[in-house]
């Protein structure tokens, strides 16, 4: 469940890591490699153990930040399916799919239950974004309304400068 900004984020740092090993490979000391690229001591002396170990390649190579996701991206793909049919589809009355709803729909789909507090995260991995319903009824008459305000709105409205007492 990579981002975007992860994956930019994770590029400029294996630029920094790489950039170290060239200045460690001119004879350069940790204390200056820290200094010149404004990273703590124990991240240059972290790059100089690898550095050392396996060279310019051992710093290009990092394993992904944070935990791993308990959905592998098959799993992923099918809860995605099934949000995409619609929470009717589910058994749901109505058409609005909620974080509680959404937990039951991916432990349902792949066995892995998660708080539904926490639920967004899988749908943000997926490049899902809130969405909020129209406030607007579906039974709206356009037509009767805009006939409303051309009517009866200068009627209703307040005189300016007037006020009850």
């Amino acid at each position: 469940m990579a981002s975007a900004v992860g994956a930019r984020r994770s590029e400029t740092l294996k630029k920094r890591r790489l950039e170290a090993a060239q200045l460690f490979g001119g004879g350069a000391t940790q204390a200056e490699v820290a200094r010149r690229l404004g990273v703590s001591r124990v991240s240059a002396m972290r790059w100089y153990r690898l550095w050392r170990k396996g060279g310019r390649g051992r710093l290009g190579q990092t394993p992904p930040l944070g935990r791993p996701s308990r959905l592998d991206p098959t799993q992923l793909k099918r809860i995605g399916q099934v949000l995409l049919k619609g929470p009717q589809s589910q058994g749901y009355t109505t058409e609005l799919w909620t974080l509680p709803r959404i937990a039951v729909v991916v432990e349902r789909v792949s066995g892995v239950r998660y708080h539904p507090g926490h639920v967004w995260r899988v749908l943000r991995g997926m490049g899902w974004s809130l969405q909020r319903p129209a406030l607007r009824a579906r039974e709206r008459d356009e037509e009767a309304i805009a006939q409303w305000k051309r009517r009866d709105w200068r009627r209703a409205k307040k005189a300016r400068g007037s006020t009850a007492r």
